[in-house]
């Protein structure tokens, strides 16, 4: 295990109507002004908006709205947030709905104290400095923004989707509610359950070795692998809804990947396609998951996939590559089993910007820590999802 720094700023307010805490929370920070960001109006629906503004009024708080944010947001609604922050001196950033919400918000927090193109903080042409505090209500389980300092952008203009991070991102507080996710439609629901195990495996598939760690891994695996047909059978079910919840929370908060260096190649492999096609996130990665396995799988490394698919899955089989091939098709059966598409044809992608992708994945960094993958690797992952 390699040494780490940990830093949890981020306090959470979990549980049925905790929306209640806003209040004291706009008092205790002297909140004055927000930006309030939505996406493209399910919290109007679900009546979560109107709860907000009523909190907001009664707070005597100033309310700037953005709303429209896309499922992959973009850097146009970053530098229009930034501006929105700026004119009306806003001092407390609303972040109500799912991952990508949050991700535009915090990018909106930085850019915010930034007078260049918000784009070149995930270039890398500057870090963030400052940001404005952020509050986070979630309204569906997948990406674990909520408690993180990271966020990926994709820019229309370059045809590019890039992340980028900061302790200064992580939100101030966040209020999770699972009973926001059940209203949900299926599809957006099971490509959270995708997304959540992904951000399992780019930890748990990595090095060096932290028992603790993987332990940990498995059980959110197991947990989210158990609820997830109770969800998609029962959708209102609270204690269901609750564990996914808080699955994908714990998920990528940094607990999981301590000491360790995580993967990330599946997910970076994946915001080639998302940028190229605006895809759902969750189904990119359901899709390229068993390809990536498949492809890294060797001698060395299949104790680990072994390990996964005996902890998790239960598999009784002694020989490692066995049976870690049998993990393999069980992770694929899983998605499967959630209605996700298995293949990149279904969703309408053929095998044209295979080449273009896999070169603008390895632009800007190395791909892969369990097994480092090159040009002619990306492309083959991308053909046997085929």
């Amino acid at each position: 295990m390699r040494n780490f720094w940990l830093n949890m700023p981020t306090e959470i307010f979990f549980g049925r109507n905790q929306i209640e805490v806003l209040s004291k929370q706009l008092k205790k920070d002297g909140v004055k002004s927000v930006l309030l960001a939505y996406g493209h109006g399910s919290i109007k629906r679900s009546g979560l908006y109107d709860k907000i503004v009523s909190i907001l009024n009664e707070n005597s708080v100033k309310i700037t709205e953005l709303a429209g944010i896309d499922p992959n947001p973009r850097i146009t609604s970053v530098a229009k947030g930034a501006e929105l922050c700026r004119e009306n001196k806003v001092d407390l950033i609303i972040a109500a709905g799912a991952g990508s919400v949050i991700d535009c918000c915090k990018a909106i927090a930085a850019a915010r104290y930034y007078s260049g193109d918000p784009w070149d903080f995930f270039i890398r042409k500057t870090s963030v400095k400052k940001a404005l505090p952020i509050c986070a209500i979630l309204t569906l389980a997948a990406t674990g923004s909520e408690m993180n300092g990271g966020c990926v952008l994709t820019n229309e203009e370059t045809q590019e989707k890039l992340p980028m991070g900061s302790v200064r991102l992580k939100p101030k507080f966040s209020i999770l509610d699972p009973t926001y996710t059940f209203t949900l439609p299926k599809n957006q629901t099971v490509a959270g359950i995708a997304d959540i195990t992904s951000h399992v495996f780019e930890q748990y598939f990595s090095y060096p070795e932290a028992a603790l760690q993987d332990y940990m891994s498995e059980a959110v695996l197991k947990t989210v692998i158990e609820n997830a047909p109770i969800v998609l059978e029962e959708p209102e079910n609270y204690d269901a809804r609750a564990n996914i919840m808080w699955a994908g929370t714990v998920a990528l908060n940094g607990l999981l990947e301590l000491g360790k260096d995580g993967d990330w190649a599946t997910h970076m492999i994946e915001h080639e396609l998302s940028a190229k096609y605006d895809i759902t996130h969750g189904v990119g990665l359901a899709i390229l998951t068993p390809s990536w396995m498949k492809k890294v799988l060797d001698s060395r490394n299949c104790s680990k996939f072994a390990k996964y698919g005996r902890n998790v899955w239960g598999i009784t089989e002694k020989d490692d590559m066995k049976a870690a091939l049998e993990a393999i098709e069980k992770t694929a059966d899983f998605f499967k089993s959630l209605g996700l598409p298995q293949k990149l044809s279904e969703i309408g992608i053929d095998d044209s910007k295979f080449e273009e992708m896999a070169a603008s994945a390895l632009k800007n960094s190395r791909i892969g820590t369990f097994k480092e993958l090159n040009k002619e690797d990306i492309v083959e992952i991308y053909r046997m999802s085929l």
